[in-house]
């Protein structure tokens, strides 16, 4: 007989004859509660036979039967009625609750489906009093090459190599761009990928005041279409230290020594600098107002060339400082300023913030009653460093997992930004020192779903191979992923009539999206087609179930007899641009479903 042992688990399971035995007793025993029972399903033959190798559908049931309570660590010591009664007290539905278990595993392990006749065409898999129809497509766990999410390269475009070691160029976004006849799949990286994220300095767009190398935007923005991808952008006021004895500006005046890449004309129009900066000498005088008009021009020329551009993802608030994330010495008056430029320069591109930072604070109070929501990225995902100080514990260090992300959510006022636009974070140094540094690659996964990501851009540095496999389903889980569970159709439709349909939608990704495409279906006839829009906001899916039932109008152009019904998430032109996690995809990118009959 199996005891319990001290973790509460069966010590060991019965044998399938002991099962039986124990069914004999129980039947031999309360012969009042299970004279309903079938006599065949009182016989030891019986259970045998339901038992035996050659029944395949048993295998499941008897493994419940094998660490059943009643027959293994709650089991009567003695083989009597008054023990068997015990053990099945009133309190517990009584003795009557054996005819009940019995009867289950009758049902259970002897279920035999009804024969199904044979399917000709699609309505011969429904009998002919049946009016609705439930789809229920099985979900795929592939790679979607959805748009809007997942990882990006960086300074680079979809199939070129990765950086060659763990270091990589902030400064450095792209300026060539050869013709690729074949897209291939990253190396050493995620496969694939929607999402490029480059950026420049403002010196490399802005060589003359007023004279744009827009060249270089155009093509990016061109190289990662043909890659299958958009593009994040950034450009950078300074990137970088200069010594300005040894590499003279064209200026003719400039700060002694030391300074930045700014445009080199940009110290002859009188700009100010500060003697020490946060991460440099003779920086930029920020709160200047040359500073403000003159690299607000840039934004305001940027924008009206390229906002709303097809292939712009997003474009990052960067008014400041190096790299344009601290913000340099901008006030908070300074930083409000600047990234209302931004505001009121780009109407349709979606922007991104720095995390914590004042025009960040700015954007999202600016905007907190707007249709138009600015998302945030932050640097430094991943970062659980440990300290090596003698001033603190070492596991109680600074870090930005645990210092800097929720506190700058919190000092933002951006807890619900998520809901409406996203979230991008970039790894802190990159994926090969997280692995060299011993950081649990499992715990800064799960920190990426909590803050709802839906962009994560690790530099282009390569995955080491023992974590590839965890960071590959990380990137299909970020952001958005929706899968169809249950869509209930009529089987018979009226042209020019409405129809009810029924949707049970799941998004498994851990984030929305946040572009005002739509559900629709496609009703197929021959070479005709007709795409009917659901008013379903799908921006409203967060993660979890979706359910919704609506109307549709089915269209009066359809010839009578069948018409095949496709699903799709399509843009203005009714082009599906977003695909389910479901098997099954048309060259044009719908989701067949299923048939409907067309009644005239």
């Amino acid at each position: 007989m199996a005891g319990a042992n001290k973790s509460g688990k069966s010590a060991r399971k019965l044998s399938k004859r002991q099962v039986i035995d124990r069914i004999m007793q129980v039947i031999e025993a309360l012969p009042e509660a299970v004279k309903d029972l079938p006599a065949q399903m009182k016989t030891r033959k019986h259970w045998e036979k339901t038992f035996s190798p050659g029944n395949k559908r048993a295998v499941p049931m008897l493994e419940v039967m094998q660490e059943l309570p009643a027959f293994t660590d709650q089991a009567p010591k003695a083989n009597t009625r008054a023990a068997w009664e015990k053990l099945f007290t009133p309190k517990y539905l009584g003795p009557e609750q054996v005819l009940y278990l019995l009867r289950d595993v009758e049902a259970i392990a002897n279920f035999r489906p009804v024969k199904r006749p044979t399917i000709k065409i699609w309505r011969d898999a429904f009998g002919k009093d049946e009016v609705v129809q439930r789809v229920r497509p099985k979900e795929s766990f592939d790679y979607i090459p959805n748009p809007h999410r997942g990882t990006t390269t960086f300074q680079r475009f979809q199939g070129d190599a990765v950086c060659p070691t763990i270091q990589w160029c902030d400064r450095d976004g792209p300026t060539e761009f050869a013709p690729v006849t074949k897209i291939r799949d990253n190396v050493k990286f995620i496969p694939r990928t929607t999402l490029t994220y480059c950026r420049w300095p403002w010196s490399w767009l802005e060589p003359e005041k007023g004279k744009f190398n827009w060249q270089i935007i155009d093509g990016t923005l061109k190289t990662a279409r043909e890659r299958g991808q958009t593009a994040q952008l950034r450009f950078q006021p300074y990137t970088t230290p200069v010594n300005m004895l040894r590499n003279p500006p064209k200026a003719k005046r400039f700060p002694p020594e030391v300074s930045v890449d700014v445009p080199d004309w940009y110290w002859d129009t009188g700009a100010g600098w500060i003697e020490q900066g946060p991460f440099g000498r003779n920086e930029p005088d920020c709160n200047d107002p040359r500073y403000l008009e003159h690299f607000g021009d840039f934004i305001r020329a940027f924008a009206a060339r390229y906002d709303g551009h097809s292939d712009l993802e997003s474009i990052d608030i960067a008014y400041a400082g190096f790299w344009g994330e601290a913000g340099g010495n901008t006030t908070e008056e300074t930083g409000a300023k600047l990234a209302d430029i931004y505001l009121e320069s780009f109407r349709k591109s979606q922007l991104l913030g720095m995390l914590s930072s004042p025009g960040y604070r700015r954007a999202v109070s600016v905007t907190a009653n707007m249709d138009r929501h600015v998302g945030w990225r932050a640097d430094s995902f991943g970062d659980f460093h440990l300290g090596n100080s003698p001033d603190a514990p070492t596991d109680r260090s600074w870090n930005h997992m645990y210092d800097a992300y929720v506190q700058g959510i919190y000092s933002c006022g951006a807890e619900e930004i998520w809901k409406t636009a996203p979230v991008t974070m970039e790894a802190g140094w990159a994926v090969p020192q997280w692995v060299a540094s011993g950081w649990d690659i499992d715990q800064i996964i799960s920190e990426g779903y909590k803050y709802h990501m839906s962009v994560f851009m690790p530099k282009s540095v390569f995955f080491p191979e023992r974590v590839m496999d965890k960071l590959i389903e990380f990137d299909k889980k970020i952001g958005y992923r929706f899968a169809l569970r249950h869509m209930l159709l009529p089987i018979n439709a009226e042209p020019g009539k409405q129809i009810s349909v029924d949707v049970f939608a799941d998004n498994v990704g851990c984030a929305p999206i946040y572009r005002p495409y739509k559900l629709a279906l496609r009703f197929k006839q021959g070479s005709k087609s007709y795409v009917v829009r659901f008013n379903e906001d799908i921006r409203k899916w967060l993660p979890g179930h979706v359910f919704f039932r609506e109307t549709l109008g089915v269209p009066q152009e359809l010839q009578g007899g069948e018409v095949k019904v496709a699903l799709g998430i399509v843009d203005d032109t009714d082009t599906p641009r977003v695909w389910f996690a479901i098997d099954g995809k048309t060259e044009d990118g719908w989701h067949p479903l299923t048939s409907m009959d067309v009644v005239r």
